[in-house]
């Protein structure tokens, strides 16, 4: 994942658009790579990368639902990561390489699931990929935690109430742009040096 910033919007005469992004990272390499060919945009509203602490938070909950339902908690994991929406890609292809895409895939964890589905096209099939809570934004970890609580609610299972855990999601951000700060300061040294 990359951040940057839309910077500009010009259109061509045959109705094409160009888009104008800044970028703080060294994208040099990249575009060498990908500069002759079609590429995949996909441009979203940035959300800051969630703390240790969510992940810490959500895993409390997940042993709590796990021992009160009997269920194994990677079950309860994958199955919150399932409901909240959002953390997932659908890919078509030949179904071999899907078959190898979903086996890849799977080998990066619990939470990065794959479903294959029979695709429409002739000798395809579909490939429904789950992203694991590592990779999850503060707003995607906060979803995956406000469906564990009101699974654990629906349980009976004590959990933090509505202020607590606010207070909690604010420090979480708090943390973060301390973080982007300090990584910004670094990054731009970097650059004034070369």
């Amino acid at each position: 994942m990359m951040i940057g910033k839309l910077k500009e919007l010009t259109m061509n005469r045959d109705g094409s658009q160009n888009i104008t992004i800044t970028v703080h990272s060294d994208f040099r390499e990249t575009y060498d790579e990908l500069a002759n060919g079609d590429i995949r945009i996909d441009i979203k509203k940035y959300h800051p990368l969630r703390s240790l602490d969510a992940s810490a938070r959500a895993w409390v909950i997940i042993d709590e639902i796990a021992e009160k339902t009997g269920e194994r908690k990677y079950d309860v994991y994958r199955k919150a990561i399932q409901d909240i929406g959002g953390v997932y890609d659908i890919f078509c292809g030949e179904e071999a390489a899907i078959r190898t895409l979903c086996r890849n895939w799977r080998d990066r964890g619990e939470g990065w699931m794959a479903e294959i589905t029979p695709s429409k096209l002739p000798g395809c099939s579909n490939a429904k990929l789950w992203y694991g809570s590592s990779v999850y934004d503060s707003k995607q970890m906060s979803d995956l935690i406000d469906s564990l609580i009101q699974e654990a609610n629906n349980l009976g299972i004590p959990t933090m109430s509505p202020k607590e855990e606010e207070r909690l999601l604010a420090q979480w951000g708090k943390k973060y742009d301390k973080k982007k700060a300090k990584q910004q300061k670094t990054d731009g040294q970097e650059h004034s040096s070369t």
